[in-house]
């Protein structure tokens, strides 16, 4: 993998990963019309360890206020949130674990990935139709956008567009439902990358510094999604982000079909 190549990949998945248009479908296409090969568990692994630390950057306050919050037991607001990241998590763990064989034959098959590209479209596109909520994430909302990130698991189907849409379905503010998702993120790549750090002892030195590079890119972009998502869904055109979504979705078939 060349310098370039490893930036390019590190931005797609940096900008992707928050954005609400699928990180991995964007993978599985630009992989498919670079000829690039899979690069790797541990480049994909490196690749989500940057996006991490984006959204622990952004949300540094408030995550350092929850982790107190396991502490203090006056901060229940923040241990209820605690709670309800734990609530929606689970299912992910469990579907992730019973499912993860089967599910990994898509990753090579961009016809799949253009596919749930539109469906995430459909998604996206069925927040016009939701009343901004007003309510605090709780459990009813949590279970949702848990299951929400289950579906992400197909390449294609944005796991930030999905857990967004569904936790303003369960009538949670879009705003809150954003945070929360984000928040969401953590567990989840934290959880992939300890689950499959073995596969880094298998890194080729050769590709460490290609990797690094697309890991800081990867980081850099995963910042700028994480303010530009929030401030899309403040002036309320979170759906805007569908049309998008149908566009590459049709391209990736046409060229893949």
């Amino acid at each position: 993998m060349s310098f370039w190549e490893a930036a390019l990949l590190g931005l797609i998945q940096g900008l992707t990963e928050f954005l609400p248009v699928s990180s991995s479908g964007h993978l599985v296409l630009g992989q498919a019309l670079l000829g690039v090969k899979q690069p790797g568990v541990a480049f994909e692994l490196l690749t989500h360890l940057g996006t991490l630390l984006a959204v622990l950057i952004y949300f540094r306050a408030r995550i350092l206020q929850l982790i107190k919050s396991v502490f203090d037991s006056n901060l229940t607001e923040e241990r209820r949130i605690v709670v309800m990241l734990v609530v929606a998590t689970l299912p992910l763990v469990l579907i992730g674990t019973l499912f993860e064989s089967y599910l990994e034959q898509f990753f090579s098959n961009p016809w799949v990935a253009a596919n749930m590209l539109l469906a995430t479209g459909a998604v996206l596109l069925t927040t016009r139709l939701f009343k901004d909520g007003k309510r605090e994430v709780r459990t009813p909302g949590a279970i949702a956008m848990g299951l929400a990130q289950c579906l992400a698991l197909l390449p294609g189907l944005s796991r930030s567009g999905s857990t967004i849409a569904f936790g303003m379905l369960a009538g949670v503010s879009a705003e809150r439902a954003a945070e929360f998702s984000f928040l969401m993120a953590i567990p989840a790549i934290l959880g992939a990358v300890v689950y499959k750090a073995r596969e880094l002892s298998h890194l080729d030195t050769g590709l460490l510094l290609p990797y690094l590079v697309g890991t800081a890119v990867a980081f850099g972009s995963g910042l700028f999604a994480v303010y530009a998502v929030l401030a899309v869904i403040r002036k309320g055109k979170f759906e805007y982000f569908a049309y998008y979504c149908f566009a590459a979705g049709v391209v990736g078939l046409y060229l893949f079909s």
